[in-house]
């Protein structure tokens, strides 16, 4: 769901540094990190919710009414939910997800963690997560944090990546590469 455009990326940036700042004031970095990544959760999940935040034709007050509504049957903190209505009534909401992402980086940071992001067909059991951030930090040399995504079309196995380097173990590149090598021989 996150966007690239510099424009985006720079309102992102701009929010989650004001967040962090807020959050890190009121000692709720981490309430407001597991608020983020639920927002995160629930855009990746639900299409409804993703056009909501990124039509240009709902009104604000719509928006922020509807976007309210979720977050607090979801159970978010006060101070994310003052922020994302900040975000509504700003015409923001299009840069939310990124905004949740820039916050995760930041938090990273002050942590001195990698952030991963993990890509798998199965959502991860916690033996799962905490045998690959075990294995992370080892091939690292750092400390890992998981962000988890879930992708029915990869089929099988994960995509790690962290930073600019990648690894794809996922079945649906494994398939590709078969059908592009037997291209080859025929």
């Amino acid at each position: 769901m996150s966007t690239t455009s510099p424009g985006v990326s720079g309102v992102a940036a701009r929010y989650a540094a004001a967040l962090f700042d807020l959050a890190e004031e009121r000692k709720e970095l981490d309430i407001v990190a597991d608020n983020l990544a639920a927002i995160r959760g629930m855009l990746a999940e639900s299409a409804d919710l993703r056009r909501l935040v990124t039509s240009p034709v709902i009104r604000r007050e719509a928006q922020a009414a509807a976007i309210g509504a979720v977050l607090e049957r979801a159970g978010t903190g006060d101070l994310v939910q003052r922020f994302v209505g900040t975000v509504a009534r700003n015409r923001r909401l299009f840069a939310l997800d990124d905004m949740c992402a820039a916050y995760r980086d930041l938090l990273a940071a002050r942590r001195n963690e990698l952030t991963a992001e993990v890509t798998t067909a199965q959502p991860l059991t916690e033996a799962q997560r905490a045998a690959l951030e075990d294995e992370l930090r080892g091939a690292m040399g750092a400390k890992i944090a998981i962000d988890a995504r879930v992708d029915e079309g990869i089929l099988g196995g994960m995509i790690v990546k962290i930073g600019s380097r990648m690894v794809d173990s996922s079945l649906q590149t494994k398939l590709q590469r078969l059908e592009f090598s037997l291209k080859g021989t025929a």
